[in-house]
């Protein structure tokens, strides 16, 4: 069964098969300056967020998840 988005029924925006790159690439980009600006408030949820960037852009890079992603 494709994945179906976040809240989306089978047939939602996300029934393509997930999440694209430019997608992916833009939260990637989201989480980094949300971790750059915590960071700058020396609050430790910097970190949390720091790896959420990482995850989202090895996601776009095609490092993780699934094969022949879009």
């Amino acid at each position: 069964m494709a994945w179906a988005g976040w809240g989306a029924g089978a047939a939602g925006a996300g029934s393509a098969g997930g999440p694209g790159k430019v997608f992916l690439a833009a939260m990637a980009i989201g989480s980094a300056l949300v971790t750059a600006v915590l960071a700058l408030d020396r609050n430790p949820l910097a970190l949390l967020t720091a790896a959420a960037a990482v995850y989202f852009g090895l996601r776009a890079a095609g490092r993780i998840g699934p094969r022949g992603a879009p």
